[in-house]
């Protein structure tokens, strides 16, 4: 994929913002993703169901119900959903998602 409108994103919904983060549910289905990009500061994913093939640092993860993941600040990733996705997002509240072209 070379832009990311060739790529069916994911739905993003803030849930919370507090004073110091923010945190976000991210659902979607097989055959949607997130094409490469990086959070401008750390963040916490945990996924509450379904899977999907995470790739950072040129490694793939597969992440499952009940795992965690921590991104680093300006780490390239990308994420592949295979299967009916839900997962929460904590982030710093000055925190933004930057897609790499």
């Amino acid at each position: 994929m070379n832009t990311i409108q060739e790529k069916i994103l994911p739905k993003l919904l803030l849930l919370d913002k507090k004073e110091q983060h923010k945190v976000l549910r991210v659902t979607g289905e097989a055959g949607m993703g997130m094409p490469d990009h990086i959070s401008t500061k750390e963040a916490v994913v945990i996924v509450q169901e379904g899977e999907a093939i995470f790739e950072i640092n040129n490694e793939n993860f597969t992440l499952k119900k009940d795992d965690v993941f921590i991104i680093p600040a300006g780490a390239k990733h990308k994420l592949d959903i295979q299967s009916s996705f839900k997962a929460v997002v904590v982030m710093d509240v000055e925190s933004q998602i930057e897609f790499i072209n």
